[in-house]
């Protein structure tokens, strides 16, 4: 059965249907300047489908909240934890509640990371969480930019990347991108290019009407007819909207904007003296309020004063002392500590090296380990080994040590904190890791992506799974000569003890 929703009126009077099943397939691209429309054309569009598929709406300034009253969404606000965010995607398309992501109260570079969080949550949801989603996007060019701005190079890539799983790789996952962007030349090319329909709006610019021109197969001189469409009026094209260009006007809305645009109403109209005395005479009700005085300007001093200063001047005073660092076993037990703490923290799997290399730095100069403690290379590899639980301590340990490091070496840095957790698992004898337990390794929420991973390992060879008749698990690692015990997948995330603690 098609399920049609109602966007308009087309020309002729004819109703102007857009197939929602298409759509989930094909994605969906708006474009208009400010003022065309958009927002107006996204609530109508949400509104129509809110009884028949779900709808996840990213929105940078709080404008769809009022959708939550009239069709019951969910209205999540967008300052809570990266972490966080991610935690609150999965659950939103485990129970296919339709929500709001508002990020009114954030600055933009927050709403890029805020925004990416969210979108990687849905993301990596589990296959069985796959379900039909509706994911809108206003102002997508904040999220997609075609060049870099004004943040810094991380939360663009983290966004962008987002937003490129979203319109690229979402449809397999049951996600329908729908973007909308005031001007085609800000949003990323391999965003825009992955949408199959497209309603274009007023615009103005050479470059934005030369661009929405060739995405609708006009004639450069037919762009010129997007300067004449009304506040309203878009044009359409696509599989699910119409397969030749339809120009159409979009249908009224139930719910409205908390922000409006600005229209004109009458000036007021007392005399002249009673405006004076409105500005000039303040009222009871208004709280007492005074600005900070101005500091007059230091005066310019004369060619005597500077002579004085200079004859007074004194050398500053040699700092005191700095309490010695640390050397020695001190250091290497303190070093030991940092690392156990970076890789006990359950959000320091969710950051990049270079984030915790700049954490683990600022831990050693409190605790006066010394300069320079460790370099990246050396971090990275010490920090691996913190994480799967091995202790470098004594020779024998130590050869352990790099004994599973050097089984690991040929393998991607991404897939090494797993196979550390199952190398620890298989030294000590302990049940195989869950597929959560792994999934925490590799800094993710996804069981279903610790086990392609894990089936990537086993096709580098470098483990073997098997299992049981009760349907656990067993993992065994022919470079180390060991095997984990049995263990079931769905367990819970546990980890095993620790492999080569001093006794």
């Amino acid at each position: 059965m098609t399920i049609s929703v109602e966007m308009g009126v087309a020309t002729g009077g004819q109703p102007a249907a857009l197939d929602l099943e298409e759509l989930l397939a094909t994605r969906l691209l708006v474009q208009g300047n400010s003022g065309s429309g958009k927002s107006h054309l996204l609530r109508r569009l949400l509104e129509q489908s809110a009884a028949h598929v779900q709808q996840v709406v990213i929105d940078p300034e709080g404008d769809f909240v009022t959708l939550a009253e009239r069709y019951g969404h969910v209205v999540v606000e967008g300052d809570h934890g990266e972490a966080d965010l991610q935690r609150i995607a999965a659950r939103v398309r485990a129970h296919r509640v339709s929500v709001v992501l508002t990020l009114e109260s954030l600055d933009v570079e927050a709403q890029m990371r805020a925004a990416a969080a969210f979108l990687g949550g849905l993301f990596e949801a589990e296959r069985d969480h796959w379900y039909p989603v509706l994911v809108v996007v206003d102002e997508a060019q904040l999220f997609a930019p075609a060049a870099a701005g004004e943040v810094s190079d991380e939360a663009r890539k983290a966004s962008l990347g987002a937003m490129t799983n979203l319109m690229c790789r979402g449809r397999k996952r049951g996600l329908a991108g729908i973007i909308a962007t005031q001007r085609l030349a800000k949003l990323a090319k391999n965003v825009a290019a992955e949408a199959s329909n497209f309603l274009m709006g007023r615009t103005f610019l050479d470059i934005d009407m030369a661009r929405a021109a060739d995405l609708l197969g006009l004639e450069r001189r037919q762009a010129e007819s997007f300067r004449d469409l009304a506040r309203g009026q878009f044009i359409a094209l696509g599989p699910a909207l119409s397969k030749r260009p339809l120009p159409l006007a979009i249908g009224p809305v139930e719910t409205s904007a908390r922000s409006t645009s600005p229209r004109l109403v009458p000036l007021p109209g007392p005399t002249a003296g009673d405006l004076r005395e409105l500005i000039l005479t303040p009222s009871e009700a208004e709280a007492a309020w005074m600005p900070a005085p101005r500091p007059a300007p230091a005066p310019r001093p004369s060619p005597g004063d500077l002579l004085q200063q200079l004859a007074q001047y004194r050398p500053p005073q040699a700092p005191a002392e700095e309490a010695p660092a640390l050397g020695g076993a001190e250091r290497e037990a303190a070093l030991a500590a940092i690392l156990r703490e970076i890789a006990a923290d359950p959000d320091a799997a969710h950051h990049p090296v270079a984030v915790l290399y700049q954490d683990f730095l600022v831990r050693c100069r409190m605790r006066r380990v010394g300069p320079e403690p460790l370099d990246l290379g050396r971090f990275r590899r010490r920090l691996a080994i913190a994480r799967a639980g091995v202790d470098e301590a004594g020779p024998e340990a130590g050869a352990e040590a790099d004994a599973v490091m050097a089984a690991c070496a040929g393998l991607p840095e991404e897939v090494q904190g797993l196979f550390l957790l199952l190398a620890r698992a298989a030294r000590a004898g302990a049940p195989c890791p869950s597929d959560d337990a792994l999934a925490r390794a590799i800094g993710s929420r996804s069981p279903g992506r610790a086990r392609r991973l894990l089936a990537y390992v086993e096709s580098r060879g470098a483990a073997v799974c098997r299992t049981d008749f009760r349907g656990n698990r067993v993992v065994a690692l022919p470079a180390l000569g060991c095997e984990t015990a049995p263990g079931d997948p769905k367990g819970a995330a546990g980890e095993p003890a620790g492999l080569f603690a001093a006794e």
